[in-house]
């Protein structure tokens, strides 16, 4: 094989192992009301979940052939990479997009690893915007809209990141309120049934959601790699191949389950009841559906998570622990940074020793990254067993200063 075919190969694989954790970390997004609240038992809601997923995302390829470009200037306005990019077989490129990728997975997993949900979207963002910076400068980076829509960095991300919890969190608020009066007027079997077929049914409908958004942005890098090397030449289609692996890849990393995350998502917030998670389930729905149609992108994982704030502040004398959705919101501000700044180093790394040998590096950091956070979530694992355990804070502060150490 050629320098220039490992280059892309090493690419390839890395946006797919993005792809997975992006399946693994945002499961809790659609199934974790539904675990909590046991209207699905654990293993059945990550198998709905990641069937959604598979399906949603061989939709359609609209997020995937703009997705670069939205807040990275890498591509001309017909989608092509720009002509100084392409030089040297696209290696620097290339290497943007290597570097990019391994932030956002860096970030992915130390969340993972804390039981923080956060976005993989945003992740992915701050590690191209690193990587950019490092590669091409302040220049490279597309910040603001051309003032006909909101684009770029404020509008695609930060906007979005602030606005969407917010919007979430009153839409459930109100939800979960009218919810409850109705379920005072309805026999206990009725309601628990009721609720338990609709909470399934809002949950199914952000799973088929997340695959039709998430899978499609892995997509568009790999598709921008690939024309960037000379092995695809439109840039109008996504090749079949990489909408299969993409899709097959995110359903399997959903399949396998962020158990963490949705152990902090279910049981951390608040306490569940049926007619709260349906309330949440729907108010996420209902927000997401209608930020696509209107062309607002929004994070679903923040989008889930005020959906769930709200229905614990909708519910009468429901505790609310306000500490973890602190620590939430910390990491949600630290996405963005925390990504690029991964992004940026691993740019100068392999750099400063040359595209071969810097890709390889690269690779092998984000491997020993991967590698030493798995075994650290190992000495205290959480699966389908006991992901519906009693939440106990002080457990969960030592946890997570043993983490730190």
């Amino acid at each position: 094989m050629s320098p220039e075919l490992i280059l892309l190969t090493l690419v390839v694989v890395t946006a797919l192992a993005f792809d997975f954790t992006n399946g693994f970390h945002d499961t809790a997004n659609a199934m974790a009301a539904s675990i909590a609240t046991k209207a699905l038992t654990p293993k059945t809601a990550v198998v709905l979940c990641a069937s959604l997923n598979l399906v949603g995302a061989l939709l359609s390829v609209e997020v995937a052939l703009t997705v670069t470009n939205a807040v990275i200037n890498l591509q001309n306005a017909d989608g092509t990479p720009r002509a100084d990019l392409l030089a040297d077989g696209g290696d620097k490129l290339l290497l943007i997009l290597l570097a990019g990728l391994a932030g956002a997975i860096i970030w992915n997993l130390a969340t993972w690893l804390w039981g923080l949900p956060s976005s993989s979207s945003h992740a992915l963002f701050g590690g191209l915007i690193g990587a950019t910076l490092a590669g091409l400068g302040w220049d490279g980076v597309h910040w603001v809209g051309d003032g006909g829509k909101l684009d770029g960095v404020i509008g695609k991300v930060i906007i979005p990141g602030f606005m969407s919890p917010a919007i979430a969190m009153i839409v459930a608020l109100v939800g979960t309120h009218f919810v409850f009066r109705v379920a005072a007027s309805l026999g206990e079997k009725y309601r628990k049934q009721g609720f338990r077929w609709g909470q399934v049914g809002a949950a199914s409908l952000m799973s088929l959601s997340h695959g039709t958004n998430d899978a499609q942005k892995t997509m568009g890098v790999i598709t921008l790699a690939l024309i960037a090397s000379g092995e695809w030449h439109s840039t109008h289609e996504v090749p079949l191949w990489v909408k299969l692996a993409c899709a097959v890849t995110i359903a399997l990393g959903t399949y396998l389950g962020g158990w963490r995350i949705i152990r902090t998502m279910g049981k951390g917030l608040v306490e569940i009841e049926p007619p709260q998670g349906m309330s949440a389930d729907m108010s996420s729905a209902a927000v997401i559906l209608a930020s696509s149609q209107l062309g607002f992108a929004l994070s679903t994982t923040h989008v889930a998570t005020g959906s769930i704030l709200g229905s614990g502040v909708g519910r009468p004398g429901a505790q609310v622990r306000w500490p973890v959705a602190g620590r939430m919101a910390s990491g949600w501000l630290s996405t963005l940074p925390s990504a690029a700044a991964v992004g940026a180093l691993m740019f100068f790394i392999g750099n400063s020793l040359g595209t071969g040998w810097g890709a390889a590096v690269v690779v092998l950091l984000l491997l020993a990254a991967g590698v030493y956070m798995w075994l650290h979530s190992r000495k205290e694992p959480i699966g389908h067993h006991n992901v519906n355990d009693e939440w106990d804070d002080a457990k969960q502060k030592k946890n997570k200063t043993e983490v730190a150490v």
